[in-house]
């Protein structure tokens, strides 16, 4: 969907200049450039994913493998990305230039737009985001994931959003994402719905999640179209889409589509994240070439989505495949060494050991209702509903 959106519904911009296409996409295009103009809620589709998958992953995990899975799994492919692009529009800087030195090395650390450093390629804005959803969520994981933990932190998040929006404080609308918090939360929520069956308060938090994420896509669309030289553009495509999203998941959550078992879609799955990060100025880069030599557009979009997966499974083969368990090995000593390491200060005798409390019960708001059943029910088991 992203893919689409950047190359036929986008191209880059409206002007000459930054155009993968010399022009207007519109008039490259015409009918299929109004399908493509929506389809950037893929990213809408994406949000939602992330934080079904990351509850999951990060069940019954401490602190540091929740940290350490985030940076073996992002920092790979994120690094050969930021180079590669770098490099390609040094050379050929036909719609995007190359930035200096010191902000690509900045790019590098994934933390330069906290630095007000602008992105190597647009498409990072994402990873930005999903940093500050990995900050907060760890929290969570530090004191243990369990239901009633992220039943909290999802009406905790859903209200911070809320008061964010309408007091523009900077730290807490740092922090809230307001914009796009809700699609974590409802993927959240629907992760507990996928792991102990549905219940009207999952569905609850769902169903607000949704509201806020319709309005921020009517607001996004609407921001969009002049962008892309379409004022008139209608609004309710781009909602429809959003709407199928959360459906897909919900899907998903409810375990209607557990019989889908295709071998192929693992590595379709693995080839993603490496598309993502190299489609877009790369992309454009390419399909401005082959277009001012006379390819025809749709086989210049061909062509190009073809290379980008092509070089999406190299990435994945020979960068992500070899620096993953190397990065692992060597985060896991680290941890080990930090945990392993003497106080500073001289030991004192400790104190007699208190009873130990409830799990469910400890650090958690009592206004948060009991797990439906206990955390370690397997997933799959009838819901006690």
């Amino acid at each position: 969907m992203v893919v689409f959106h950047h190359y036929v519904g986008y191209g880059g911009g409206s002007k000459p200049e930054d155009s993968a296409w010399g022009r207007p996409v519109q008039d490259v295009f015409h009918r299929a450039s109004w399908l493509g103009a929506y389809l950037w809620t893929g990213i809408c589709l994406f949000f939602v994913i992330s934080g079904f998958v990351i509850c999951m992953s990060s069940w019954g995990r401490p602190v540091g493998d929740f940290v350490r899975s985030r940076v073996i799994r992002l920092y790979p492919a994120y690094w050969f990305a930021v180079l590669a692009c770098s490099a390609v529009v040094t050379v050929w800087p036909l719609v995007r230039h190359t930035l200096p030195a010191e902000q690509v090395l900045a790019n590098l650390t994934m933390f330069h737009e906290g630095l007000g450093i602008k992105d190597v390629d647009a498409v990072y804005w994402t990873l930005w985001v999903e940093l500050r959803f990995y900050l907060l969520f760890a929290i969570v994981v530090w004191q243990g994931v369990t239901y009633r933990r992220i039943v909290a932190f999802c009406s905790i998040w859903t209200v911070a959003g809320l008061v964010s929006a309408s007091t523009k404080w900077p730290v807490l609308e740092f922090f809230a994402m307001s914009e796009v918090s809700s699609f974590f939360i409802a993927g959240l929520a629907l992760y507990l719905v996928h792991r102990y069956g549905p219940n009207l308060m999952l569905f609850g938090i769902v169903g607000i999640s949704w509201i806020l994420s319709v309005l921020y896509t009517i607001q996004h669309q609407r921001e969009l179209n002049p962008y892309l030289d379409r004022p008139g553009l209608p609004i309710w495509p781009a909602v429809l889409l959003t709407t199928l999203s959360y459906l897909v998941i919900i899907a998903v959550a409810l375990g209607w589509a557990s019989r889908i078992q295709w071998r192929w879609l693992t590595f379709a799955g693995a080839l993603t994240y490496p598309l993502y990060l190299l489609h877009e100025t790369m992309g454009w880069t390419a399909l401005r070439a082959l277009y001012d030599r006379g390819t025809k557009p749709w086989v210049a979009v061909g062509v190009v989505t073809g290379g980008m997966l092509v070089a999406s499974w190299l990435v994945h083969r020979f960068i992500e495949k070899p620096l993953t368990p190397r990065l692992k090995r060597g985060m896991t000593t680290s941890i080990a060494q930090l945990r392993a390491a003497e106080p500073l200060l001289p030991k004192a005798t400790p104190p007699p050991a208190p009873e130990p409390a409830p799990v469910l019960q400890a650090g958690v708001p009592s206004w948060v209702p009991a797990p439906p059943a206990d955390d370690t029910r397997a997933p799959h088991e009838p819901s006690p509903f």
